[in-house]
C-alpha cells in the first residue's frame, strides 16, 4: 500500500466504535504536540494546538501565533459515527441451545451485508464510579447466521429480514444467562464485572481493509462512511498547522451523525458553537468571526455503481480516483452554495488535486450531512464533498486508492485559506 492508504487502513483498525476514533484521533493529536483543553477547565487561548473530547465527538484546533480575537476560522466537519448493530441493555438472550446477543439496528445499515461474516465487539464499558474503558474484542467472536436456502427456495427472489428476529448474532452453545456477555466484557477489559453499570457496544466486521483490482487501484474496508473524511481531516490539520496565518483552522468529528445529530455530542447539539464562541474570543467577537469563517461538511459520496447506473444522474456521477466529488442541493439537503463552491474550487487548484461533481438523480432523493445543520445553527458558510463510495452503509465498502489523499491535501489547502 501508498503510505496514506496504509495509514488509513490502520486507522480504520483502530477505530471500531466512535470511541476508538476520538482515542485513536487523540494519540495522533498528543504526538504532533497538541495539548487536552478539558471541557470544564480553564480556557487555554494562547497559541499552539489543542484538542477536547466528549464522548464520541472530537475537536482540535491550532491558533496562530499573535492571532487577535475575531480571528476567522476555516473548520472541517466529519463524523465519527458508522451504521452497525448495537447491542441492548440487557444482552444475552437465546433459544434451540443457542447463546446470542439481543441487538437493534444503529443507523441505516445494509442488514444483509451483516450476514454470516466474523464480527468482533467493541465500545465502553461505565463503571459505578464514572469512570469509563474502552473494549474491543478484535477476533470472531459473532455472528448473524443466514438460514439455509433449503429452508427458503425463494430468498434469491427477494431477502426480507425482520431486525428483531433475524440480526441476533450467536456467540456461543447453551442457555443464556444474565451477565454473560457484560462479564466476558469486562474480563476482556481488565475490569471487575461487579463495577460495570451500564455499556456502549456495537458489533464490528474483522476483514481487515485491503487493496484490491489489478494495480491495487482501490481500498476496501469497513467504516470508510465516514471514518475516511475523518482520517483525511486530522491529516489536513495537522499540515495546516505548519501553514495557518490570518486563520484558525479547526477538525470536528461529530458522533451520532447516522441517526440525525440530535445529541449533545452531535452536530445539532451545542458543543462546537461553545468551542468556537471561546476560539472567537467571546460573544461580542463572533459576528466578525464567523461572518469571515467557512466550513467544510466532509461526508462520502455514492460512486457511480457499474451495475446500477440508472440510479445516478448521468452528468453529475462520481467516480473513483476522480477526487473528491462537489456534493450540491436544490433543496439544501447540503449546504452548498456559489461562493463556497468558489472556495473549494480554488482549494483544490492550490492543492493540484482533481475535483468532480455530484447531484442526485431528480427521482433518487439524496440523504444528508451534517452541513445543513452547521451552517443553520452557526450562520456559517459552509460547503459539502466527500470522496466516492461503493457499497456505501454496508459492513465493508470500496473507495479509490487515490481518493483519501486528495481529500486530504484539498482540505489542507481550505483550512489555511485566507480569503
Amino acid at each position: 500500500m501508498s503510505d496514506l492508504a496504509q495509514d488509513l487502513a490502520a486507522f480504520l483498525t483502530a477505530a471500531p466504535t466512535p470511541y476508538h476514533t476520538v482515542a485513536e484521533g487523540v494519540r495522533r493529536l498528543a504526538a504532533a504536540g497538541f495539548t487536552e483543553q478539558p471541557e470544564a477547565g480553564p480556557w487555554e487561548d494562547g497559541p499552539g494546538g489543542r484538542y477536547l473530547v466528549r464522548d464520541g465527538t472530537l475537536l482540535a484546533w491550532f491558533v496562530p501565533e499573535g492571532a487577535p480575537p475575531g480571528t476567522p476560522m476555516r473548520i472541517f466537519a466529519a463524523h465519527t459515527d458508522s451504521p452497525t448493530l448495537k447491542v441492548k441493555p440487557r444482552p444475552d438472550t437465546g433459544s434451540a441451545g443457542w447463546r446470542q446477543v439481543a441487538v437493534e439496528v444503529y443507523g441505516g445499515a445494509l442488514w444483509n451485508s451483516w450476514l454470516d461474516r466474523d464480527l468482533g465487539l467493541a465500545g465502553r464499558l461505565a463503571r459505578y464510579d464514572g469512570s469509563v474503558v474502552l473494549v474491543d474484542v478484535r477476533r470472531p467472536l459473532l455472528r448473524v447466521p443466514q438460514l439455509a436456502i433449503h429452508l427458503d427456495r425463494q430468498v434469491n427472489q427477494g431477502l426480507k429480514l425482520d431486525p428483531q428476529e433475524h440480526l441476533l448474532p450467536v456467540w456461543g452453545l447453551g442457555a443464556p444467562a444474565e451477565g454473560d456477555l457484560i462479564g466476558f466484557l469486562a474480563e476482556e477489559a481488565g475490569v471487575d464485572p461487579a463495577e460495570v453499570a451500564a455499556h456502549d457496544l456495537v458489533v464490528h466486521e474483522l476483514t481487515p481493509p485491503a487493496r484490491l483490482g489489478e494495480h491495487e487501484e482501490l481500498l476496501a474496508g469497513p467504516r470508510l462512511d465516514n471514518l475516511a473524511s475523518v482520517h483525511s481531516g486530522l491529516c489536513a490539520l495537522l499540515a495546516a498547522a505548519d501553514d495557518a496565518a490570518g486563520v484558525i483552522p479547526v477538525f470536528v468529528g461529530f458522533d451520532h451523525e447516522e441517526i440525525g445529530s440530535a445529541s449533545a455530542t452531535g452536530a445539532a447539539g451545542p458543543l462546537l458553537e461553545t468551542v468556537l464562541t471561546r476560539l472567537a474570543g467571546g460573544f461580542d467577537a463572533r459576528g466578525a468571526a464567523f461572518a469571515g469563517s467557512r466550513c467544510l461538511s466532509v461526508d462520502v459520496t455514492h460512486a457511480a455503481h457499474p451495475n446500477y447506473l440508472g440510479h445516478h444522474d448521468p452528468n453529475h456521477r462520481s467516480v473513483p480516483n476522480g477526487g473528491p466529488a462537489l456534493k450540491v442541493n436544490a433543496n439544501q439537503r447540503y449546504a452548498t452554495d456559489a461562493p463556497g463552491a468558489a472556495a473549494w474550487q480554488r482549494a483544490c487548484r492550490d492543492a493540484g488535486v482533481p475535483t468532480q461533481l455530484f447531484v442526485s438523480k431528480n427521482t433518487v432523493p439524496c440523504g444528508s450531512t451534517v452541513g445543513p445543520i452547521l451552517s443553520t445553527r452557526l450562520g456559517i458558510r459552509t460547503v459539502d464533498v466527500g470522496i466516492p463510495v461503493l457499497s456505501m452503509h454496508s459492513a465493508r465498502e470500496l473507495c479509490g486508492v487515490q481518493d483519501p489523499g486528495h481529500l486530504a491535501a484539498a482540505a489542507g489547502a481550505f483550512l489555511t485559506d485566507p480569503l
